[in-house]
């Protein structure tokens, strides 16, 4: 192994995404000089817009400090939309022909996905599950984990600086149902071997104890929806999670319930499954169209919408503008689901709907079966780690800032000797001489707003979140050569309602007013100046709304010469 400290080659870890947040996975591990790195990224993934980004569906990691660099490979951990949904969107940003790896069904996903956006499927590798690649001065293996999708692995990064453990997303399940469990032996056998550092999931490490099995759930949905004797019963989980999906259709074909799979992500997820034969390729359901025509009491929906997204099957189903179909009084559904941070909002919105529709709505914490379990590490599953690794240092990833702390305590006490917690754009040295962080590089979000990525603080975006708070004014005034006033002010105004709750009418005259007294009030040379004009009728206006209105609206002033 050559002398690091001798040829100045440094190993380091850069996050861009998924360090002070959980969703938006974008890791990057150089090797070389300062000045000469080769890189290999770990994850492209994307976390999803909310109600202060109005229009905007993805957001990703910036990679602007990787383009230009030296790329090797970029490796895929799993198939989960915060680990790979940003590959259409940030491979193409980065100028490279590297090669993108994945196992069959990741790679299966991730291939749609580049399609869909215009980018060459030539570089995407298929690698088999335990599957090993060299690139550039990194060996990477694959190794077998266990978490609430098919396939997922950890990367073994080999170097000439010492061999790192990235986790990628986990748990410890002895019984996963679909695929193989943990590899215990792999990971001790690494541990063996030296581990300089693991990288690793905090997101259960305030959980004592451990996630659970999908055995233990299946057991639960078998046993929950058998009990269901009258009426049509939907479950709405993650699509993703295909063991959980062939353990509802287990309990359905138990309970002599039909399988309707509703929502374009769960054929989406199912079809993929198929292809690489997670699923019987002739596994059949029932569909959207004909599922009305069966008796109730022998149909099961299983929809995606577990999150109260507007759009999601669920959502739609429950306001009643779904094509197809329609759940009635007396009829179930059964969330198989935990609530994601943030969304409790329109999941509450969502079972209310139902429940006023007669509907029962069934939650985890609502019966004594298990029907739902974390796919992240609790805290004696990152023990049992520990244990089989022994690394030298702790990278805690993906959590936000409290759980990224609280993992690095948890690792020290476990006896690891140094542990770093880094942020995103944190570019930490992890070999030679001990663990720190070099530096702070750019970093930031790229949000997609319609078919374009754009920087977070995009002009376009902050003007629509204003529009969505404050409405928007327009005034158009026409002056004639002498400065006179042909027409106007008009004055129209979106977004404010007359206290009665009709749209804004009668209370404009005031705005009208101010609009009139500001061109009249301007000197005659100062009406030849369209630049003027706007000013004084702004200022008017923005004074004359807060009066009204109390409120601060974005004002746009045309004028007109005749």
């Amino acid at each position: 192994m050559p002398d690091t400290a001798q040829t100045q080659d440094e190993l380091v870890f850069l996050p861009l995404g998924g360090c002070g947040e959980i969703g938006m996975n974008l890791n990057a591990y150089g090797y070389g000089p300062p000045e000469a790195r080769r890189w290999i990224l770990a994850d492209l993934g994307v976390t999803f817009g909310g109600e202060d980004t109005p229009g905007v569906d993805l957001i990703c990691a910036d990679p602007d400090y990787l383009i230009g660099e030296h790329i090797d490979a970029v490796f895929l951990t799993h198939a989960h939309e915060d680990h790979i949904g940003a590959v259409g969107l940030i491979y193409p940003r980065l100028g490279i022909r590297a090669p993108i790896y994945a196992t069959p069904f990741t790679a299966e996903l991730v291939r749609s996905k580049m399609e869909e956006r215009g980018v060459d499927t030539d570089v995407l590798k298929t690698i088999s599950m335990g599957g090993k690649v060299q690139a550039g001065p990194f060996e990477v293996t694959y190794v077998t984990l266990t978490h609430s999708i098919p396939e997922p692995n950890a990367l073994a990064i080999r170097t000439p600086a010492g061999v790192v453990l990235h986790t990628g997303d986990w748990k410890i399940d002895p019984d996963p149902q679909i695929g193989s469990t943990t590899d215990v032996e792999g990971l001790t056998a690494l541990g063996d071997e030296g581990v300089l550092a693991m990288v690793c999931d905090s997101t259960n490490v305030f959980e004592e104890g451990e996630a659970g099995s999908e055995e233990t759930v299946r057991q639960g949905l078998v046993e929950l929806i058998a009990q269901q004797k009258t009426g049509a019963v939907a479950v709405t989980t993650f699509a993703s999670n295909v063991a959980r999906v062939k353990s509802i259709i287990d309990a359905a074909t138990q309970a002599d319930r039909h399988v309707c799979l509703v929502g374009r992500s769960m054929h989406k997820i199912t079809n993929a499954a198929k292809a690489v034969g997670i699923l019987p390729p002739k596994l059949e359901f029932v569909d959207e169209a004909e599922a009305g025509h069966f008796p109730p009491e022998h149909i099961l929906y299983l929809c995606t919408g577990s999150q109260g997204e507007p759009r999601a099957a669920l959502s739609r189903i429950a306001r009643g503008d779904h094509r197809h179909v329609i759940l009635r009084e007396g009829d179930t559904v059964i969330f198989s689901s935990r609530q994601i941070p943030g969304n409790e909002k329109g999941i509450f919105a969502l079972q209310n709907g139902l429940a006023e529709q007669g509907i029962r709505v069934i939650t985890p914490r609502m019966v004594p079966q298990k029907i739902h379990v974390s796919g992240h590490p609790c805290r004696d599953e990152l023990r049992r780690m520990y244990q089989w690794v022994r690394p030298r240092i702790s990278v805690p990833v993906h959590g936000e800032r409290r759980h990224i702390m609280e993992h690095a305590a948890y690792a020290k006490s476990l006896q690891v000797a140094e542990a770093v917690t880094p942020r995103n754009g944190s570019l930490v040295r992890l070999a030679p001489g001990p663990a720190e962080v070099l530096d702070e590089v750019p970093n930031g979000r790229l949000f997609l707003d319609g078919n374009q990525l754009v920087p977070e603080g995009a002009q376009g975006i902050q003007e629509r979140r204003k529009l969505s708070w404050n409405g928007i004014i327009f005034a158009s005034v026409s002056l004639d050569e002498r400065g006179d006033i042909v027409d106007g002010p008009v004055v129209v105004v979106k977004g404010f309602s007359e206290p009665d709750g009709r749209l804004a009418d009668e209370s404009l005259e005031s705005l009208e007013e101010a609009a009139d007294i500001a061109v009249s009030g301007l000197k005659r040379k100062n009406r030849f100046d369209d630049d003027a004009v706007e000013r004084a009728i702004g200022r008017a206006l923005r004074k004359a709304a807060e009066t009204a209105y109390g409120m601060r609206p974005m004002i746009e002033v045309v004028v007109l010469r005749t």
